[in-house]
């Protein structure tokens, strides 16, 4: 399984794994990365995917309860359909469907929100996952700190080799990549193996369905 987190000017960071642990990352386009990755059975990326009719997903709110304190990293996406546009008439789009307008954050997403989701209109093996909706899942309860803090990073990596995917000081592939984005994908890569077991959550459950797709977060 592999999961993948955007990783700024490096585009994404991907990092494989197996029921042995930690086998190899790698950074690219989304398409590359899981063509490295191949032979896999899930996919899981850390962008949302999937618009439901009205606009609004029940995904973000479950989720959001959830987490708790980290409920701020959970953004609600736009629709795909301006994502495309500049930023002012994207907004613009959506004050006249009577929508909330985009942040510069939420719309920066856009060309990754519109790689995914063409990847994802190919490719059943691809599912949305949220890292702070699986370390929530994997501590058991909320976590205390920001995945910036150091306290935060430090809490992440001892739950992921908690439950076997203990990442290496250093990992050939992920050079340069942002500390925090290489544990983020390997937590998304945790929920990729749940949801190849058959044993993964989703938010909201159940999944909202939409253009024969399911539409959740799943962790």
């Amino acid at each position: 399984m592999v999961g993948v987190d955007a990783a700024g000017r490096h585009g994404w960071v991907g990092v494989l794994v197996d029921d042995g642990g930690v086998v190899g990352a790698r950074t690219g386009a989304l398409a590359e990365i899981v063509a490295w990755a191949e032979p896999v059975d899930v996919v899981g990326v850390d962008i949302p995917i999937g618009d439901v009719p009205g606009g609004v997903r029940r995904a973000e709110a479950a989720a959001r309860a959830f987490v708790g304190p980290r409920a701020a990293s959970i953004f609600s996406p736009p629709p795909l359909d301006v994502l495309a546009a500049p930023y002012a008439e994207a907004n613009a789009a959506l004050a006249a469907r009577g929508a909330p307008r985009l942040s510069r954050q939420a719309w920066s997403l856009g060309p990754k929100m519109l790689e995914a989701a063409d990847l994802a209109a190919g490719d059943d093996r691809v599912h949305e996952v949220h890292p702070e909706v699986t370390f929530r899942e994997l501590a058991g309860a909320p976590l205390p700190w920001s995945k910036k803090s150091w306290n935060g990073l430090m809490l992440r990596r001892r739950l992921l080799a908690g439950a076997g995917l203990a990442l290496p000081d250093e990992l050939p592939g992920a050079d340069g990549v942002p500390a925090d984005d290489v544990v983020d994908a390997t937590a998304v890569a945790w929920s990729a193996r749940r949801i190849a077991a058959g044993t993964a959550r989703t938010f909201p459950d159940p999944p909202e369905e939409a253009g024969g797709r399911l539409v959740a977060i799943w962790c």
